[in-house]
């Protein structure tokens, strides 16, 4: 996906956009806003910037590797039905990731990656009913805001330690790896 595409479906902060504009490519913008320590920004990119699979995976990848040691089973629950779906995409699994994130409250990690796996296709309305397509940005805002939260804990001073490696993790998946 081109840069201004990615960057049309997001909200990126005045400094982080002033570094992107004019560049044509999500590598070129993730380079510029490495360099200059806009995390965030190369966050939500990114989010928008994977396949849809991708992205949620990198979501369960960071929640992983910032454990919450309050995590409830709801949340844990919620990661477990995600994986589920990354391993094999169906609409069965997809709906069952969306019912974990609401058992757990939408409030953790592992919910928001739940929350990105339902919105990565498929309807968000019921399943009886006709279908309502999420808005192509949802999952990635999804993503980008799991990502961010694993990021906060469990001390939120750790945060900006994390983001570099968070972005290095997408960088690997994008690239083949398990992130």
């Amino acid at each position: 996906m081109a840069l201004p595409e990615v960057l049309a479906r997001i909200e990126v902060d005045p400094p982080s956009r002033t570094l992107v504009e004019g560049l044509a490519t999500v590598p070129e913008a993730l380079a510029a806003l490495e360099q200059h320590g806009h995390w965030i920004a190369a966050i939500r990119i990114l989010g928008q910037a994977l396949p849809v699979r991708e992205a949620v995976w990198w979501a369960c990848v960071c929640a992983r590797r910032a454990p919450d040691p309050a995590a409830t089973p709801a949340d844990l629950a919620a990661l477990q039905a995600t994986d589920a779906w990354v391993r094999r995409p169906s609409e069965e699994l997809r709906r069952a990731a969306m019912a974990a994130a609401q058992a757990a409250g939408a409030r953790s990690p592992e919910a928001w990656a739940a929350i990105g796996a339902f919105w990565s296709g498929g309807s968000v309305g019921p399943a009886d009913a006709p279908e309502i397509p999420p808005a192509p940005q949802m999952c990635g805002v999804a993503v980008a805001s799991a990502v961010l939260l694993a990021a906060l804990r469990p001390d939120p001073e750790q945060a900006a330690g994390r983001h570099p490696a968070f972005v290095a993790s997408a960088r690997n998946i994008a690239d083949g790896g398990g992130g």
